[in-house]
């Protein structure tokens, strides 16, 4: 047979596949498609988002070769003067850049603070905007809007806007709207001077935007800054800011982007087993056409061929609802996957060809992957043995040796570091355990069919002894829903450990009955001592402890990272946060801080290291008195006291506050005086521990529904796989099955044979699945979600809900097995059998 007469052969098997099963045929390439979908809607998801945000900062950043920050409430203005005498700056824009806490609303807004003649230059695209108007920014109280801050505050030209400046409101004036292109997230546009004097920073100035001179070397220039800025002022390259979304939120990108290709992963053992069987229900006429002629290798092609062909169709369709889904994503939900981080709205698609090309190619290889073995196996079978029937095993049977290698392997790669702060050898490790227990199910089951003693019970005997007759094909049913299963069991165990972990640590830092705070984030609203004063003055107010929070920039290629000031010495400090180590020593004479794990992870701190810190203008000395646990903020935090806060930095101000109650006194009452008692309270949330425990943890739940979803639909895929090969095998043992007929059973006792196989085999591959998943959620727990995220979590398994699961797929399993018995016992026993002569 030559080319044509393979590409005949492959067209009629396909053909012949699809008219006799097309509903297998259908639900195959929805698996696949359903796997491309999500791994492409994902994808494209989180690119559209982070294009945003990189736009939105290249237009804040503009035409700057060097970006001057310091912390949010500023530096002196003879920076500005020191760096205009620079004879290697051509171009200079002094910028206060803050959160503005809204009035009456818990929430705040960007706003910039520029000078319009410097900035025509640096930020053409805001200040260009604004045309013939830039007069009216010299208005003490004037501001311009971006299209998407006029929309989500509801304001128009003329409309006031109050803002918070520490615990008093000032009104400032719209004096326009920017158009969409100018800026694309929500902004206020003011002139510097005016900023300064509303937000009591004269002065001040938080960043400088700096062009160079033709020819000048950026990085020489950017290090020899470093070295003359104030303490706590670095100069970046202004890629450090437009990437700054990129680095916080890949983790959780590439983490999700995995997670969604589980269910295309799923979709290969589903395309093996489901090809496998089909090979098997059509051995005669395969080795018919090896009889009349056809080579090994043609057989091999056609075989492989419907696979890849499963691929192609299932692909396409996948990456068309990939990018139908995206579209909906970006629109209804503005990106907003479950982090938070990556909200972003109007963010439009952005649908790269070569991308989705590629997630193109990866359908039909999975699908191509999971052809090849069945393929191979069908073209090595010697046709006369095929024609005779009754041959129900696998050709090939992987040595247990490869799946004990596997797994020797990817216990070996869970110990390995992370590249580039990503759990590259976590993800190889989960890929190597999955792959080499799969590997090992004949093994392991063939073993533990030897042990099973006979019950002198005809019906459950037949079923133990047909069982031991196929592990092969016992092995292809369960090879979908292994994988399937024992992904969900190790994300359920990761997920519900992380929640248990969440809950505690929340319990530990929500001790009080009360707790308020200024709209998260700001830098302009808190409480001054006259304030706290005031406020813990109410009656039935048994204790008041207030916090202090703000902004580091220890290192100009990180994302800041968060201070809090709390507890009024270094031993109630400690004795507030949930560590995981400390000091069994003395500090030493500095001040103690406690660092968070991300710190530790990123910075390589340790218990005992001295650390310095920027606060009053001067690097402070700290000694790591512990290590806490911090899952709110993923670039680090660092706890002191504010004792020694305030003594080192003269900032005696407040934005948070912990509230206990004397007993008897209701929470609601107490919340009227506190609001009566600022001039902001309508702006200030406060709220019950109770209630944000409660709330924190509906949060939670929401970032990782759709981590839920994802696991859910690899489930069904890996139950589809079951109930194909529960059906294939039922029609290719007919023979078999006329056979018990003729010897006496009767048809209930074949499907209650059936029956039993069904429970044993999934009850075998339920328990199978769950010393796998334990296994999985081991290194999900310590290895990929540390290396990922920098914190750490305590291993708890949900049993309860687990074992319930486990049922459900089992009966499940019984079920199909028995509804497909039915099927096949449809036709009278001398036909069945006649079908083997």
């Amino acid at each position: 047979m030559n080319a044509t007469g393979s590409f005949s052969l492959w067209r009629i098997l396909l053909l012949a596949q699809l008219r006799e099963q097309p509903t297998r045929f259908l639900v195959t390439v929805f698996a696949l498609a359903l796997g491309v979908a999500l791994g492409s809607s994902v994808f494209l998801v989180n690119t559209s988002a982070l294009n945003e945000f990189g736009l939105a900062t290249k237009r804040l950043v503009g035409e700057a070769d060097i970006v001057i920050r310091g912390p949010h409430e500023g530096f002196a203005e003879q920076v500005f003067v020191d760096l205009a005498h620079n004879a290697s700056v051509s171009a200079l824009s002094p910028v206060l850049e803050l959160e503005v806490a809204l009035s009456g609303r818990n929430d705040t807004l960007k706003v910039l603070g520029l000078d319009p003649f410097q900035a025509a230059s640096l930020q053409p695209t805001l200040i260009g905007d604004i045309g013939d108007g830039v007069f009216q920014l010299f208005a003490p109280d004037g501001i311009y809007l971006s299209s998407a801050a006029a929309q989500a505050l509801q304001l128009h030209r003329g409309d006031p806007l109050p803002v918070t400046v520490g615990s008093s409101a000032k009104t400032l004036r719209v004096l326009g709207i920017l158009a969409e292109s100018a800026y694309p997230q929500p902004l206020g546009v003011m002139d510097i001077a005016s900023a300064q004097w509303t937000f009591n920073a004269v002065g001040r100035l938080n960043r400088i935007d700096l062009r160079l001179a033709p020819g000048t070397d950026v990085d020489a220039l950017r290090r020899d800054l470093g070295k003359v800025l104030p303490p706590g002022v670095v100069a970046i390259a202004p890629q450090v800011e437009r990437d700054r979304a990129v680095t916080v939120t890949r983790a959780y990108r590439v983490n999700l982007n995995m997670l969604a290709l589980v269910a295309l992963f799923t979709g290969a053992f589903l395309v093996f087993s489901t090809q496998s069987l089909s090979v098997l229900r059509r051995r005669r006429s395969l080795a018919l056409l090896r009889a009349l002629g056809a080579t090994q290798s043609q057989v091999r092609r056609a075989l492989l061929g419907e696979g890849l062909a499963l691929g192609v169709l299932g692909a396409l369709i996948g990456v068309i609802l990939g990018i139908g889904l995206a579209a909906a994503i970006l629109k209804f939900l503005t990106a907003d996957l479950g982090n938070g981080q990556l909200r972003a709205v109007g963010a439009s698609l952005r649908a790269a060809p070569l991308q989705l090309l590629a997630f193109f190619a990866i359908g039909i290889a999975v699908a191509g992957v999971g052809a090849w073995v069945p393929a191979r196996n069908a073209a090595r079978q010697p046709p006369a043995r095929a024609l005779k029937g009754g041959d129900y095993q696998m050709i090939a049977r992987v040595s247990w040796r490869s799946g004990l290698g596997l797994l020797l392997l990817g216990a070996a790669l869970a110990w390995l570091p992370p590249v580039g702060g990503l759990p590259v050898f976590g993800y190889a490790a989960i890929a190597a355990l999955l792959l080499g227990a799969v590997l090992l199910v004949p093994a392991v089951t063939l073993k533990g069919l030897a042990l099973a003693p006979r019950t002198h019970r005809v019906v459950l005997d037949t079923a133990v002894a047909q069982l031991r007759e196929n592990v092969g094909l016992s092995a292809l049913s369960l090879a979908s829903i292994i994988v399937s299963f024992s992904l969900m069991v190790a994300m359920a165990i990761m997920i519900h450990s992380f929640r248990v972990s969440f809950d505690h640590w929340l319990g530990k830092l929500l001790p009080a009955d009360l707790q308020l705070r200024e709209p998260f984030g700001n830098d302009t609203a808190f409480w001054s001592a006259a304030d706290q004063a005031n406020l813990a003055a109410i009656p039935g107010v048994s204790q008041l402890e207030f916090r202090r929070t703000r902004q580091l920039l220890l290192d100009p290629k990180r994302a800041p990272v968060t201070l809090i000031a709390r507890g009024a010495s270094d031993s109630e400090t400690g004795a507030e946060l949930p560590l995981v180590q400390s000091a069994t020593a003395p500090h030493g004479e500095a001040p103690s801080a406690w660092i968070s794990e991300a710190l530790q992870d990123l910075y390589g701190y340790k218990v005992g290291d001295l650390i310095f810190l920027p606060l009053g203008g001067r690097m402070r000395p700290f000694t790591v008195a512990g290590v806490w646990r911090d899952y709110a903020r993923l670039s680090g935090s660092i706890v002191i006291s504010r004792q020694t806060y305030q003594a080192e930095s003269g900032d005696t101000g407040a934005n948070e506050g912990s509230l206990w109650l004397k007993s008897g006194v209701e929470a609601a009452s107490i919340e009227k005086l506190l609001r009566a008692r600022l001039s902001n309270g309508d702006a200030v949330e406060i709220t019950t521990s109770s209630a944000l425990h409660e709330k924190s943890l509906q949060i939670f739940d929401r970032a990782f529904a759709i981590t839920y979803a994802l696991e859910v639909i690899a489930v069904i895929i890996g139950l589809t796989g079951v109930s194909f090969a529960a059906s294939s095998t039922a029609l290719a043992r007919r023979a078999e099955f006329g056979m018990l007929r003729h010897i006496g059973m009767l048809r209930r006792q074949v499907i209650g044979m059936l029956a039993d196989e069904g429970i044993l085999t999934s009850a075998f591959g339920v328990i199978y699945g769950l010393a796998l998943g334990i296994a999985l959620s081991l290194v999900l727990v310590y290895v990929i979600n540390r290396q990922s995220f920098n914190w750490s979590i305590d291993l708890d398994v949900p049993a309860r809900p687990l074992a319930l699961l486990s049922l459900v797929l089992i009966s499940a399993a019984a079920v199909t097995a028995v509804i497909s018995g039915r099927a096949a016992l449809s036709q009278d026993a001398v036909r069945a059998v006649r079908e083997d002569w």
